[in-house]
């Protein structure tokens, strides 16, 4: 699945749902999203388990800019969106991070 944008008449954001398979996270117990969107705060924005098993979330973000981020999944294994509008090199290392265009 896709990132699933919803870009509101009424409000000046746009809905970004951003969601994990379960082939992805195996038995996680817990998966965070991690970005420019919240200063890349490893706990600041915590996915809910879906009965499936994958991990979603939905953040209303500004239209007309970019964002990079990264899962993080039970603290410990990075995981990079792989529905991703497109990747870019991470500053950190040999690894990307993903990037959503809104």
């Amino acid at each position: 699945m896709a990132i699933k944008k919803i870009y509101p008449k009424t409000k000046p954001g746009c809905k970004v749902t951003f969601s994990l398979p379960k082939e992805a996270v195996k038995d996680a117990k817990c998966v965070y999203l991690v970005g420019e969107f919240n200063d890349w705060h490893i706990h600041a924005t915590p996915m809910k388990k879906s009965k499936d098993g994958s991990f979603k979330i939905e953040l209303e973000l500004k239209k007309g800019k970019s964002y990079q981020y990264r899962f993080l999944i039970d603290d410990h294994t990075w995981e990079n969106d792989w529905k991703a509008d497109r990747y870019v090199p991470s500053p950190y290392g040999a690894c990307e991070n993903s990037v959503v265009e809104v």
